[in-house]
């Protein structure tokens, strides 16, 4: 691949989708685009990418499929949904008693897992809720993955990977080679197209925003951006979820951890410098 055409996929990228691909990933983005070349009726990535050049937007669109981390699975880490189990949704529960409405967003929710991994810990922990208004809002860049999360269903790796076996039991059946979550668990969760690098839509106020192992792929300004938009969705006692490797810290102050809380969880401390 020449310097000119992984300079041309990588700016495209960055613009789309604040995604950053260094230097010294070519061999990424021809594993990646040679499968998509074949599907345009191309032989190579080059090829692909010189179609690319042309503007259109369902190769532009094919790209960003193609170039998306879709990592994930059931209760990753395990610590923040305990956490979540044990303290977060008690506190809350308590504080929205009088509204007796709830609002949660998985911001980069993939293949779906951790969204409905948080709709399982509440249909199975939290039977309370039954009659509250509890919404849960799932966005993601890529609307392949969106119409598979959609549809709950999960190959025997996928649900062996983090599902604890009682809840696999309880809120899935098997159908075929795969296995479907149940349908009163999947209509708490609402799928929605929302690239994170761009102007955000209205969305109400949230009390959770998981945001999860998303901003490692951005650049410094994107993540500010980022959290700052963050920081003006949640309600003032909401609480923000980051992965592992994540932190607001030296890019906003308008976070600081939630110390009585496992690692991850931050709260707002003050209005957000940007808007949406």
């Amino acid at each position: 691949m020449t310097a000119a055409d992984f300079a041309f996929v990588a700016k495209l990228l960055r613009d789309r989708t604040a995604i950053v691909l260094e230097p010294g990933k070519e061999y990424l983005l021809v594993s990646r685009l040679t499968p998509v070349a074949e599907r345009h009726g191309l032989t190579t990535a080059e090829q692909f990418i010189d179609k690319l050049r042309g503007g259109a937007e369902e190769s532009v669109r094919d790209l960003i499929e193609a170039m998306v981390t879709t990592e994930t699975l059931f209760f990753r880490d395990a610590t923040p949904f305990e956490t979540l189990r044990a303290a977060v949704l008690p506190a809350l529960i308590a504080a929205r008693r009088d509204t007796r409405r709830l609002n949660i967003w998985c911001a980069a929710g993939s293949s779906g897992q951790e969204p409905y991994s948080v709709a399982l810990t509440v249909a199975h922990h939290f039977p309370e809720l039954a009659g509250w208004d509890v919404r849960i809002l799932a966005t993601d860049i890529s609307r392949d993955m969106l119409a598979r999360s959609a549809d709950g269903r999960y190959s025997q790796m996928e649900v062996d990977r983090g599902l604890p076996p009682d809840l696999l039991k309880r809120y899935f059946h098997k159908d075929g080679t795969a296995w479907q979550l149940a349908d009163d668990v999947r209509r708490r969760v609402e799928f929605r197209p929302l690239n994170l690098a761009q102007p955000w839509p209205a969305l109400p106020t949230m009390d959770l925003v998981f945001l999860r192992n998303v901003m490692i792929y951005f650049d410094v300004e994107t993540k500010k951006a980022v959290l700052r938009r963050a920081a003006d969705a949640l309600a003032p006692d909401g609480l923000l979820v980051l992965g592992g490797a994540e932190t607001p810290f030296n890019l906003v102050d308008c976070f600081v951890r939630a110390e009585d809380l496992s690692a991850g969880y931050y709260r707002v401390v003050r209005p957000p410098l940007g808007g949406r």
